[in-house]
Order: structure tokens, then C-alpha cells, then sequence
């Protein structure tokens, strides 16, 4: 239904120097001159920004923005969005200005989930320059990465993705995460109009209280992944996963806390798809090899503390 990829996140802070040095100093994101109304901003390629950080009195995942064909498919979905009883909020001129964007609004998911929809995104010819030498990151028609958050009604929050927003299933597993004899939880993988395995996905559980689950950036080779991993460890941030490989997009990399609670996922080798021919899998595993959870290792220390 013309979703073509992630564009943006935006992330609202009440520590933007902690934001500062996380993106330039940990994952080698260029910073960008700030917005008109003093926004931090943040390139990974020719788009003006993919990271927009607004000063605020919380720490909060406020939106994953998502580009559409054009005005036509954006007016479209919007009517669609307001059809399923969901909010339409349209973007004011300055609004759109602020987005680098010609039009778009914002809603949210059955969750709560905050998403904005646009059309006619911009680009800039100053060229990106990371800090820290990472020659690109995988972006282009696959967009910025993709973003991942939770839906205490997991039907609801499919059939509003899937059916009205207009993303298509990947891989749709149950994940039996606190052990084999444990509920399994659901999760949905969901690609837009481009071969990125997905572009958003979202696992039945509560909302945590940063907003999201976590936006993943990819980057063009293992080796910059090892090097961030390195300095993930030397600036002493909280590693919510160690390196390991996903069985379902097949990417290579880890987990870190952001500022703001949410995680960021650092990867390279993802797996490409052919939208028009792929048929939908259901993986029973998260990890082919590494990803050790924070969460599963305190439940070890605990276990081990207890003998």
C-alpha cells in the first residue's frame, strides 16, 4: 500500500549531552546542525537527519517515521488510519519543515506505539562525514534500519500494521523466551516496500517504559561492528546483548542501551529480500549463535548465587 521504509526515529530526552556523545562517540553518527526550533539532529547518510532528539522533561521513544509513495498514498493511508479509529494529527507547515519533509501526520498503534507517515522526503548534498571514519551506513531504498516495540494485544496490533498501515509479513514466530515450558510469546516481523527483512516489528508484552524495543542501525562490515563493540565496552555503556546472529534476518551484531531505556541494535550482513516472492517463515529460535540477554544473564548470577 506504498510504505517504502523508516526515514526517522524521534527521541525525547531529558540528558541531550548523554545523546551526544551515545551517537557520535559510541555508534559514529554524524552530528548535524540543529533543527529550527533547536532540536539535536543526526545523519547516517544524504537525508538531513534520521535521529531527531527533542530536550523534554522525560526520556521517551515519541516516534519511528515511515516515508509513502507520494501525497497521494499519504492521504490514503491517512483516511485509512482514521477509519480504524485511530488518531490522524497533520503535520503544520512548520512541522513538515522541521521533518525536512513536503506533508505527513501522526498517529499511533492499538498500543500507543507513536508513528508519523510522510511523503516527499529531501536530501542534502553536504556530504556525511562520520567521527569516527565508518565509511556509510546500509540505508538507501531499505531506509534508515528498522524499530521495534511491544503490543499487550498482539491481534489487534497485526491486523493495524498489517491491514491498515499496509506491512507485510516476514517471519511470525512464538519465542518460548522464559524457558521450553514457558508461554510462548508472539512476534511479527514486517517488511515495507523494499528488501530489508523488516522495517518494523513489535513482540506481544507490555509497553516498556522508554516507548520501544529497540531501533537497529546497520553498518557496512563486521569489523565496524567489532569496533563498536569495543567501544561500547571502553565507555562502560549497558550492554543488553552480546554479539551473536539472528536466524531470521541473519544479522551479525549486539544490543546497547540508549539514554532513554530503549536499546540500540548495532548489525551488518542482513539478510535481503525479494518482496514480491517471499513467503512468510516462522523461525522457533532468536539466535543462531551469541545473544546473550541481560536478563538471562542476571537470572544466571542469581542461579549461581543461590548454590
Amino acid at each position: 500500500m506504498g510504505v517504502k521504509a523508516l526515514g526517522y526515529v524521534i527521541v525525547e530526552t531529558a540528558q541531550p549531552e548523554r545523546w551526544d556523545a551515545f551517537l557520535t562517540q559510541l555508534a559514529g553518527v554524524m552530528r548535524a546542525p540543529d533543527a529550527a526550533d533547536g532540536a539535536m539532529q543526526f545523519r547516517i547518510d544524504e537525508r538531513p537527519f534520521r535521529f531527531r532528539i527533542e530536550k523534554s522533561n522525560r526520556d521517551w521513544f515519541k516516534a519511528a517515521g515511515y516515508e509513502v509513495t507520494d501525497a497521494a498514498a499519504l492521504d490514503a493511508l491517512a483516511a485509512r488510519v482514521a477509519e480504524a479509529g485511530r488518531p490522524v494529527e497533520r503535520f503544520t507547515t512548520e512541522e513538515a519543515a522541521l521533518r525536512c519533509v513536503e506533508a505527513g501526520f501522526r498517529t499511533s498503534d492499538p498500543a500507543g506505539n507513536g508513528l508519523e507517515f510522510f511523503s516527499g522526503d529531501s536530501r542534502t548534498d553536504e556530504p556525511f562525514v562520520s567521527p569516527l571514519g565508518i565509511s556509510h551506513f546500509i540505508t538507501g531504498e531499505m531506509g534508515m534500519g528498522h524499530a521495534v516495540f511491544s503490543a499487550p494485544d498482539f491481534p489487534a496490533a497485526l491486523s493495524f500494521h498489517r491491514d491498515v498501515i499496509g506491512f507485510h509479513e516476514t517471519d511470525m514466530p512464538a519465542f518460548h523466551l522464559m524457558g521450553p515450558d514457558a508461554p510462548a510469546m508472539h512476534f511479527a516481523f514486517l517488511h515495507a516496500d523494499n528488501g530489508r527483512h523488516h522495517s518494523i516489528a513489535f513482540g506481544e508484552g507490555p509497553v516498556p517504559p522508554s516507548g520501544a524495543v529497540h531501533v537497529m542501525l546497520q553498518y557496512p562490515s563486521l569489523v565496524e561492528v567489532g569496533k563498536a563493540y569495543d567501544r561500547m565496552k571502553a565507555m562502560g555503556l549497558p550492554e543488553s546483548a552480546s554479539l551473536g546472529q539472528h536466524f531470521n534476518d541473519e544479522t551479525v551484531g549486539f544490543y546497547v542501551q540508549t539514554p532513554s531505556g530503549f536499546d540500540l541494535e548495532i548489525g551488518c550482513d542482513s539478510l535481503v529480500i525479494d518482496p514480491a516472492s517471499w513467503e512468510v517463515t516462522k523461525h522457533i529460535g532468536i539466535s543462531i549463535w551469541g545473544h546473550e540477554w541481560a536478563w538471562q544473564k542476571a537470572m544466571k548470577e542469581q542461579q549461581q548465587a543461590a548454590e
